[in-house]
């Protein structure tokens, strides 16, 4: 058989050959206007792309061989946790997020737990006992382990420091030495995305609050080779291919920033559906979106992905609900193969292109809040907050009107769904009334307002 390529057989076709051919069939209609279009974040999409102008990123750094499926889990009762916990290991589970509000016996909750398992922890308490208990468990073990510990995330949700600027920010020193960890603290980029952000600003805000850890690293004289990574935690949305580049895009952005701390420049990227597009009503299409949400953090690198339950707005956590989850990820490896290949979006032109524009975009907008202070001093000028709130008007104006659909929510809804009696908790925004240091960045899903509305109508 012969070596030589079909390919060779045809004679290439130029990106200006396609061009004229597409303007000849558009019979004089404007090109730009007929077929490019403009995303949120002022990136203008073509009709097609060619390696003609087409630039190789390169690697992508730390790009994961394999994905993990990760799952959450509340310590209300270690007993419980642990149980729950072990059994979701035997359906499927990989990666187990703890979720604690007080200090927990860490050895009863491990029991049996294999020590490969990776363990995420996120503990909004503060507890030197527990501190002490933890710390000789971890290091007795040799469990994966990845301190979900994000004080400027706090600060940007809550409004407030956990304690104070200086003394939050001592914790990420104190954490960082502790080499045992995988991972001693995370950037909680999710919020930005639940906020409202579009996808540049997520990556300049996620960039400039990952530097104020940088900075306290760096001025303590941390080192590349005994520094834990950073973990960045993802919201992935409902545009597909936007949102595998914007993952793309983070990893080379986050290598020249750590390149000049001169601090390890790989990173551990959490993925997770975004919870803005997801909706009460017709809660069965919140399947279909987050199918393609964990599609884009599969082929985008995510190292873990985080299952969410299709029902988890207005549902306690439950069975059924995780185990849809968990199989919408199983599907998507055992059956798609979504982790047999490597990096499957290289060489693709679209996506190349796409994580190229979000980095030339990204980057003007991280180095202004650099000059400007870095993030902390933007947030206690309102200048983030405005920003994202004013990309947030946007998105709700254009779901209002129909422009941004959702389907069963401003689009084809049935008239004969009732929610009223299902819901178990309270799926919208509450109301604070406490006092705040700087204003916070609020979370806030697209459907909100219609769903109370139709709500307020139930017979």
């Amino acid at each position: 058989m012969s070596n030589t390529s079909l390919f060779t057989d045809f004679d290439p076709v130029s990106a200006k050959a396609f061009k004229q051919k597409i303007q000849m069939d558009l019979q004089g209609a404007d090109y730009n206007e007929e077929l490019v279009w403009s995303s949120p974040e002022g990136v203008h999409v073509k009709p097609f792309y060619h390696r003609d102008s087409f630039e190789p990123l390169g690697p992508i750094p730390g790009h994961p061989e394999h994905w993990n499926i990760g799952e959450s889990f509340f310590i209300l009762n270690e007993k419980i946790a642990n149980k729950v916990a072990l059994e979701n290991l035997e359906r499927g589970t990989e990666s187990l997020f703890f979720i604690a509000e007080k200090a927990f016996d860490i050895e009863k909750l491990l029991i049996d737990i294999p020590e490969k398992t990776p363990l995420y922890f996120q503990c909004s308490f503060r507890d030197e006992l527990f501190i002490k208990d933890f710390q000789s468990f971890i290091q007795e073990h040799k469990y994966p382990v990845y301190l979900l510990h994000d004080p400027i995330g706090n600060l940007v949700s809550t409004g407030n420091w956990n304690h104070s600027r200086s003394k939050d920010l001592e914790e990420i020193s104190y954490w960082s030495d502790q080499s045992e960890m995988k991972s001693a603290f995370t950037i909680r980029m999710d919020q930005y995305a639940d906020a409202g952000a579009n996808a540049v600003q997520q990556l300049a805000y996620g960039l400039a609050h990952a530097t104020e850890y940088l900075n306290v690293l760096y001025s303590r004289g941390a080192k590349a080779e005994a520094n834990p990574l950073l973990s960045f935690q993802v919201a992935c949305g409902g545009n597909y291919f936007f949102e595998i580049a914007k993952l793309r895009a983070l990893r080379l952005l986050y290598q020249s920033v750590a390149k000049e701390f001169q601090l390890r420049e790989d990173l551990h990227l959490i993925a997770t559906p975004a919870k803005r597009n997801k909706s009460i009503y017709d809660y069965n299409t919140n399947m279909i979106r987050t199918t393609t949400e964990y599609m884009s953090a599969a082929l985008g690198g995510a190292d873990v992905i985080l299952t969410q339950a299709y029902d988890s707005l207005y549902h306690k956590t439950n069975e059924f609900g995780q185990r849809i989850a968990r199989n919408q990820l199983l599907i998507l490896r055992e059956e798609s193969y979504l982790d047999a290949v490597k990096n499957p979006a290289d060489g693709t032109y679209y996506i190349e292109a796409m994580t190229h524009e979000l980095i030339q975009k990204t980057l003007p907008i991280y180095k202004a809040i650099e000059k400007a202070g870095g993030l902390i001093d933007r947030l206690h000028a309102g200048e983030i907050q405005r920003k994202i709130k004013e990309e947030a008007e946007k998105e709700q104006k254009r779901f209002d009107i129909g422009q941004k659909v959702l389907i069963g929510s401003n689009k084809h809804k049935n008239p004969q769904d009732r929610m009223k009696q299902e819901l178990e908790l309270y799926p919208f925004l509450k109301k604070r009334n406490t006092k705040t240091l700087i204003e916070p960045i609020i979370q806030r899903r697209l459907s909100e307002a219609l769903e109370q509305e139709r709500l307020a109508q139930e017979s």
